[in-house]
């Protein structure tokens, strides 16, 4: 049985494609982003209060990379992992795990735009730095994309993988803060990989509570 804890518009939004791209039975538990998330209750199955965390067959992942390189491990029929061995194996960690660096910068962002609520306690500075190092992630995605070899379409020259999922889902998060107009290749692969059944699947319904209630949001004037 699988169990995805989940807030809408947070990184566990990644597992959440990951688990309709796998398209595998699991139930989903849809949280507030709220204190609830400090909750003894909750604390059990994330000692971090965050999400995701996902019930799986009676134990516990929480961390968004761990969950992807274990359900890509379980399910390796469905082609979205790289085993050990294969020649796209080094990229396909890198990427993964990659995510991870975008979505720590929008998380900066999202603290400064939407949880700071004294201005005086946000940080001009702080914005500003942050949004370039997200375009500095969308410079790397761009570089990777432009390599002149046959079949990139996607992060790795094998194809479709989870690492499109995880980077996927962490631009759909740092677009609320630098848009990607300025990277054609970045462009391209984020229309094309959106448009699939299971990121849309993955988005927050109609009526849902937003963590994001504006689609962007600008840095400060310098």
């Amino acid at each position: 049985m699988i169990v995805l804890h989940h807030c809408h518009q947070t990184r566990s939004m990644r597992t959440l494609w990951l688990l309709h791209e796998l398209g595998v039975e699991f139930s989903l538990r849809v949280r507030p982003f709220d204190r609830t998330l400090r909750d003894p209750e909750y604390l059990s199955l994330n000692p971090a209060g965050r999400v995701p965390a996902l019930e799986l067959d009676g134990e516990v992942i929480w961390e968004t990379g761990a969950i992807t390189e274990v359900l890509c491990e379980r399910y390796p029929e469905i082609g979205l992992g790289r085993p050990p061995g294969d020649i796209d194996r080094p990229d396909f960690l890198i990427w993964v795990h990659f995510a991870e660096t975008i979505s720590q910068h929008t998380a900066n962002l999202t603290q400064q735009h939407l949880f700071l609520y004294d201005p005086s306690m946000q940080s001009p500075t702080v914005m500003r730095l942050e949004a370039r190092r997200l375009q500095k992630c969308y410079a790397a995605i761009e570089a990777r994309l432009s390599t002149p070899v046959e079949n990139r379409d996607h992060l790795l020259t094998s194809g479709f993988s989870a690492a499109d999922v995880s980077v996927g889902q962490a631009v759909y998060m740092a677009r609320h803060f630098a848009p990607i107009d300025e990277f054609p290749q970045l462009s391209r692969w984020y229309a094309e990989i959106t448009e699939r059944q299971a990121f849309i699947d993955s988005l927050p319904p109609r009526g849902a509570e937003l963590l994001y209630p504006r689609d962007f949001y600008p840095p400060p004037e310098a």
